[in-house]
């Protein structure tokens, strides 16, 4: 067939052209041979030079050979042919203008060009396709074969790299479809399929995921201007909406792309109409279609966020068809709708010059962000608060606005999603950066200004009013016919009822005269009070029949007109009377002249006047918005500030940085959240821990000053002033901080040498500053000792000095300083390293010695914390400290005897009463023994053992060295007692004991200096009403403590005393340290403290705050580690739960949390805590109980712990003796996680509790555990929950049906256990002593069996029965007074591993 005679038909498959179709239709007449391609192409070239584009008319089926032998033939070969088509369709492209400008070109020319077109385009775009097709395989296969060697392969099966040549292709058809070459066709009607095939290949390159890498950037904007001519020139539109539509559902990665190329079609091409498209065909998407598609809700919902940040403009208009999603089902779309609005309010609606129309749009689009606030979805809220942010930052936001988003980012801090709650934090953070208001916001200080300036306005307001009113001339006509219509009106509805008693309110007094009544009823009239005005004026009438104008009353007339008349001459002619009694008195001040002046006030006096009241009334509004502002930071403060403990780390460093940001703009109540944050430098997250150096390095170390002198003396005022009223636990932070930065080199050289200033008064300060440098000083040798170290005598002479009185604060700082330039690791663990000791003859120990005993005899209430840490820091520095210490004990007790003596020689009757020492001298006396007591044993069992244990390992490596070689073989179990490690634990054991030794037998016998003082100190404790004085009292209960670390023997023979006194004493001072010391006795003689450890739970319910809040702290560590049995007795830590003071309760929450991570320990111990805290005679009210619960059963999360309790509290239901008792069971059981299973245990058990379900809040109960099951149940599992149901409904009915036979089935049950009740001490006793187990005693099953030994068979049926710990527990009540014979004798040994025995 001759190439002019055919015609090329765009086929939709390959394989079209081998078939053959209508009349003159161009047919591929030979696929050849892989072997024949080379020659052929070859052919094809020769042609090509000699026809030009046109060779392709005859050498078609060459290509299409090629192309169908694609996967087999040599890359070479298809590279060549690529390169080749490029060169045809280029040629084809040059020649093209001159031929289409051609008038004179015949037909079957025009028809040759056009088929050459079409094949050329035709094999160049299918051959482009199938190097796509082959890349995308390739890259699939990289991804399993591993990255290596990717680029080798990729280049060996295509030849080169054919990333890079895409682009010149996309260009070459780009340069094509510029031309006009629509009149090569027909009618100049370009075919559709034409248009298709080009635009195709372009949609083929987008679906490469790769498409989007940066590299690919080239190719992306080459397929984006193709399309976009195809767009402008080619009618376009609807096919790339449609296909657009298509992608953005199917292939996640080209949201990016298609943004990209909309914008710029839309910007550059001036194709603004195809974003309406898209976005009408997104927005009558079905939203439930796309709740069940989430790729597609996500592709379509990242093209409009991305689309609305390059072209929010042309986007806006669109907007009305998106609004529909804001109530669809996928959040994505919500938050795409949301994102596009904010945009708008950002980029288009921003700014004070916009007009009405722009500024509704914007107030609708803030309020839709606003609502969504509240969004179901926690990722929609959270998306709000982050686009709020950026609105903020950006400064879109209107100041009218500013306080309904405070409020809603406050509230949203109460959020239970940790996203939207670390949103909120930043948003507040943002408002406080860009905050119109001020850079200090602190309530105080803009509570003056704005009652200041409100004063002001108010009277600005007046003065106007009076001007207004002197000014202004009422016409008395005009004012009556403005009220003639109600009064009319009023007048009419009178008139038809009858003249009642009741209604004559305004009543005539004998006294009135006619003036006065006209007065009272113009005054009446002014304020619209119409109806008193008009019955006083028929009362007038009737009372002045002779009197003006009462008098003048026409009979002709209606009695409506009379009345008018009447009302209208007394208004009309007593507002005249006084508005001449007002010109008069103005006239009589001003002079008469002025008059007319003054009320007709120069037009610019009057402008000046308005000016000034505007401005003052946007400044009142300006300080009413900062102080509501602050407000409302300092309530985000307060509730921020309680999250800091109980949120994931992102949050915990949103905090942070949102305290750095509030304590910056100075509001007053951010040092509180700042010295909050100062624990977490102890957080076990290395986030945290380095958000909270970085906070305290920007607050502190970056200090404001002219100079570095004046940065320095910031930084130092800074720190000093965290110091202020801190606590031991602030302090002890602030030092590990400091230490930190020491450590790391932060604080310069010039902060050491200005606080030594300080410290010397060399620099002038107050003591209190002198103290606190002292105190930084000491934190920073902690970092590095030598800043002590080296100026030693000088700390020395600071605080001990030789002056009289003594500063004992000081003094106690300096101490603490010097304390931190030795290690204070237990020498054990550097054995080698011989410790830093100084010798006895140092100047520090005299110093020492003087300051204690100098002040012993003087009455200074801060003498006893000095006296502590002095003789703290002589046992930790001093060679020999005993001998020391004995010597101050000896001069301090040589003092007291003294004293003791002189008021003995100045009684003059020796038969009165023996003379007594003075109070302050016995508690010193007695506190110096306790803590010398408490130091001679840590320093007998950590530096004396560290020290024999040291020596020991340098003499068996100087023994190992000097051994001989074959001495070493000797004995194999020496050798392999040394290599087990025997040998080291044989001889530890060996010091340990010797040190036990020394405790027990030596220390407290009666030679030592010691035992001297215990006979004094258990005369104070044994005598409570002789030595009444509270600070003896707790200075002698606090040395007994510490005497009893001492030695097992006498902490036995002194722990009734010592619980005695815990229980009895009304002091709650002495209560708490004795808690202290029980618990530090139950660590170190557990055996001895155990038949006591009642008594310490007793504590827990004591009425005093800071002893339940000391016993809350050391039953949590004894707990925590295993040293007490941890019995039913732990449901007193459960009622901290619900104790008044926050704090307490907050450490029973931690308590419990820490619980929780210990295995099943709460698993175990909940069936006993129910039982003791539902009952009714020492248990918790019913609202009280179910907070306990609510926070104990949210700790159960394992299925089979669930099912387990479900089993063990239904059983309990038959055991359970009072009504309250089956509600509270029923509660538990409703506040379980149930799975399927568990309702399958609950219907097994379903008789235990099935009567008690007449009982209302039993069945509601019951109902709820079946309608949280029902959310998410199975198809099977709802079966199983309709059954549940149906069971309870029925019971329930017939319950309220049947309720006498249902109390005569259960009377007997009923009755048993009420007979068995057992006295007991009332737990709501103040200092009552601990109640025994009996209190909370279950009926237990066996011994109803022994009054029923015949009824064997009733026996087995109650199998069922669960017996809980507390059922089988029977230890002995302990009374108030504790005698002898009371006294616990079982000593049970405590195990670590305590908890496994409660488990099930």
């Amino acid at each position: 067939m001759s190439p002019q005679l055919y015609e090329f038909h765009l086929p939709l498959s390959p394989e079209e052209l081998l078939k053959s179709g209508g009349v003159n239709q161009y047919v591929v007449q030979e696929v050849l041979s892989v072997r024949h391609l080379p020659a052929q192409l070859k052919a094809f070239q020769n042609a090509f030079r000699a026809q030009g584009p046109l060779a392709m008319l005859e050498h078609f089926d060459t290509i299409y050979s090629i192309l169908h032998h694609f996967r087999s033939i040599d890359p070479g070969l298809k590279e060549d042919t690529l390169e080749f088509l490029i060169k045809v369709v280029s040629r084809h492209s040059q020649e093209l203008p001159a031929i289409l400008d051609d008038t004179t070109l015949s037909l079957s020319d025009r028809n040759a060009h056009l088929n050459a077109l079409k094949m050329n385009c035709y094999a160049l775009i299918r051959l482009l396709e199938s190097f796509e097709t082959m890349t995308s395989q390739t890259s699939l296969t990289d991804l399993d074969l591993g990255g290596k060697g990717k680029k080798a392969r990729t280049k060996a099966a295509q030849g080169s790299n054919w990333e890079e040549e895409r682009q010149p292709i996309l260009q070459l058809l780009t340069q094509l479809l510029q031309l006009d070459i629509r009149h090569l066709w027909n009618h100049s009607v370009i075919e559709e399929e034409f248009v298709s095939l080009v635009t195709g290949c372009c949609y083929r390159l987008l679906e490469n995921p790769t498409i989007s890498h940066q590299k690919n950037r080239p190719v992306r904007e080459a397929i984006t201007h193709l399309l976009g001519v195809a767009l402008t020139r080619y009618n376009h539109m609807l096919s790339a909406t449609v296909k657009i539509i298509q992608m953005l559902q199917h292939f996640e990665h080209l949201a990016p792309v298609l943004v990209a190329a909309v914008s710029l079609w839309a910007t550059d091409y001036g194709m603004k109409s195809i974003v309406g498209e898209i976005v009408r065909e997104i927005g009558q998407k079905c939203p439930q279609e796309l709740s069940r598609d989430p790729s597609g809700a996500k592709g379509f919902a990242a093209f409009l966020t991305e689309l609305a940040e390059r072209v929010p403009a042309i986007l806006m208009s669109s907007m009305c068809i998106l609004v529909d999603h804001l109530d669809g089902e996928s959040y994505m779309m919500r938050n795409a709708v949301l994102a596009a609005m904010a945009e708008m309010v950002l980029q288009v609606l921003n700014g004070d010059q916009l007009e009405e129309a722009a500024r509704d749009t914007r107030d609708q689009f803030l309020d839709t962000l606003q609502a969504h606030g509240h969004d179901v979805n926690s990722f929609v809220r959270s998306r709000v608060l982050q686009l709020f942010t950026r609105i903020v930052q950006q400064k879109a936001l209107p100041l009218t606005r500013f306080q309904a988003v405070v409020a809603l980012a406050v509230g949203r801090l109460a959020d239970k999603s940790v996203l939207v709650c670390k949103n909120a934090i930043q948003l507040l953070a943002s408002f406080l950066a860009n905050n119109p208001f001020s850079c200090k916001l602190s309530d105080t200080d803009l509570a003056g200004p704005l009652q200041k300036e409100t004063q002001k306005l108010q009277e600005m307001r007046a003065h106007r009013r009076r001007t207004a009113a002197a000014s202004a001339v009422l016409d008395p006509e005009e004012e009556w016919e403005a009220m003639l219509p109600e009064l009319k009106s009023t007048l009419q509805q009178l008139l038809k009822l009858p003249q009642e008693e009741e209604e004559i309110s305004e009543q005539i007094t004998n006294s009135e005269n006619p003036e006065e009544v006209k007065g009272r009823i113009h005054q009446l009239l002014a304020k619209a009070s119409y109806k008193q005005a008009i019955i006083l004026t028929r009362e007038a009438t009737s009372h002045f029949q002779e009197s003006e104008p009462f008098s003048h009353i026409d009979p002709e007339e209606s009695e409506e007109t009379r009345f008018l008349n009447l009302l209208g001459i007394i208004f009309k002619g007593q507002a005249a009377s006084t508005q001449e009694k007002t010109k008069s008195a103005e006239n009589m001040v001003s002079g008469q002249t002025v008059c007319k002046d003054k009320s007709n006030m120069s037009e610019p006096e009057k402008s000046r006047e308005n000016d000034e009241l505007v401005k003052q009334e946007m400044l009142v509004q300006y300080l009413q918005d900062a102080y509501s502002f602050s407000q409302k930071i300092t309530m985000a403060i307060g509730i921020i500030s309680k999250m800091m403990y109980e949120n994931t780390t992102t949050v915990v460093q949103e905090i942070i940085e949102f305290f750095v940001m509030v304590f910056q703009f100075g509001v007053p109540q951010a040092l509180f959240g700042v010295r909050r944050m100062l624990p977490l430098i102890w957080s076990k997250e290395p986030g945290v821990r380095e958000a909270v150096l970085n906070a305290y390095r920007q607050l502190y170390l970056n200090p404001q000053g002219d100079s570095a002198r004046a940065k320095t003396q910031a930084l130092i005022q800074n720190l000093s002033l965290l110091l202020l009223d801190a606590s031991a636990g602030t302090i002890q932070c602030l030092e590990e901080i400091i230490c930190e930065f020491v450590q790391k080199g932060e604080l310069k050289p010039a902060v050491t040498q200005l606080l030594w200033e300080r410290a010397t008064e060399k620099v002038p300060c107050s003591p209190l500053e002198r103290c606190s440098s002292v105190m930084l000083l000491g934190m920073m040798a902690r970092g590095k000792p030598e800043i002590v170290g080296s100026n030693l005598d000088t700390l020395v002479s600071i605080g001990l000095n030789e002056k009289f009185p003594q500063d004992y604060r000081l003094a106690q700082q300096v101490c603490l300083a010097i304390a931190n330039i030795s290690d204070r690791r237990k020498p054990s663990l550097g054995k080698r390293h011989l410790p830093f000791r100084l010798p006895q003859e140092h100047r520090l120990f005299e110093r020492l010695q003087e300051t204690v005993t100098k002040g012993f005899i003087h009455p200074d209430p801060l003498w006893i914390p000095f006296k502590e840490v002095a003789v703290t820091l002589i046992y930790q520095l001093a060679e020999g400290p005993e001998v020391l210490c004995a010597q101050i004990l000896h001069s301090c007790a040589k003092q007291a005897l003294e004293k003791l003596g002189e008021r003995s020689t100045t009684q003059e009757d020796p038969k009165e009463t023996p003379p007594m020492l003075p109070t302050f001298l016995l508690m010193n006396l007695l506190s110096l023994a306790g803590d010398v007591a408490l130091q001679q044993l840590i320093h007998l069992e950590q530096a004396v053992s560290g020290e024999l244990c040291r020596r020991r390992v340098l003499r068996e490596e100087q023994e190992h060295k000097t051994k001989d070689p074959k001495e070493k073989n000797t004995s194999s179990e020496t050798t392999m007692e040394e290599e087990l490690g025997l040998v080291g634990v044989t001889a530890d054991d060996t010091e340990a004991e010797l040190m036990r030794g020394i405790c027990e037998m030596e220390l407290l016998d009666g030679k030592q200096t010691l035992a001297a003082f215990v006979p004094l100190l258990l005369k104070v404790c044994n005598n409570p009403g002789l030595y009444s004085n509270p600070d003896l009292s707790a200075a002698a209960s606090l040395a007994l403590g510490k005497f009893c670390m001492i030695s097992a023997t006498f902490c036995d023979s002194q722990l009734r005393l010592l619980f005695t006194m815990l229980e009895k004493s009304s002091l709650p001072t002495v209560r708490s340290n004795l808690m202290v010391a029980t618990g530090d006795l139950a660590i170190r003689f557990p055996n001895l403290v155990d038949p006591w450890t009642p008594h310490l739970y007793a504590r827990l319910r004591d009425p005093a705050p800071q002893v339940r809040k000391t016993a809350g702290l050391v039953m949590t560590h004894l707990i925590l580690k295993d040293m007490v049995k941890v019995k039913g007795q732990v449901s007193e830590m459960a009622v901290l739960l619900i104790d008044p003071e926050p704090q307490i309760a907050a450490l029973a929450k931690n308590f419990f949390n820490e619980l929780s991570h210990k295995g099943n320990a709460i698993y175990n111990l909940l069936p006993d805590i129910i039982s003791r805290l539902s009952d009714p005679e020492g248990g918790v009210e019913e609202e009280p109980f179910h907070t306990i619960m609510r926070q104990l059963l949210s700790y159960i999360t394992k299925d089979k712990q669930t099912e387990s309790l479900v089993e063990k509290l239904c059983q309990r239901f038959r055991t359970a003796r009072t009504e309250r008792q089956h509600r509270d069971l029923a509660y538990c059981v409703s506040q379980l996680p149930l799975t399927e299973r568990g309702l399958r245990k609950m219907l097994d058990s379903f008789d235990c509790f099935g009567d008690k379900l007449s009982d209302e809040s039993i069945f509601s109960a019951f109902l709820s555990v079946a309608s949280k099951l029902r959310r998410g149940a199975k198809p099977e599992g709802k079966a199983i929950i309709d059954e549940f149901e149906q069971k309870l409904r029925a019971c329930h009915t017939r319950g309220l049906d049947g309720i006498e036979e249902l109390e005569n089935g259960q009377g007997l049950s009923q009755r048993a256990p009420s007979a068995r009740k057992q006295p007991t001490v009332s737990r709501h006793q103040p200092l009552a002593s601990a109640a025994s187990d009996s209190d909370f005693v279950t009926p237990e099953p066996r011994r109803t069996t022994r009054r029923h030994p015949n009824t064997q068979q009733r026996v087995a049926k109650k199998k069922c029965k669960v017996v809980f710990s507390s059922d089988e527990s029977s230890e002995e009540e302990l009374s108030a007074e504790m005698t002898e014979d009371e006294t616990p004798k079982k000593m049970t040994p405590i195990r670590r591993a305590s908890t496994r025995r409660h488990k099930s």
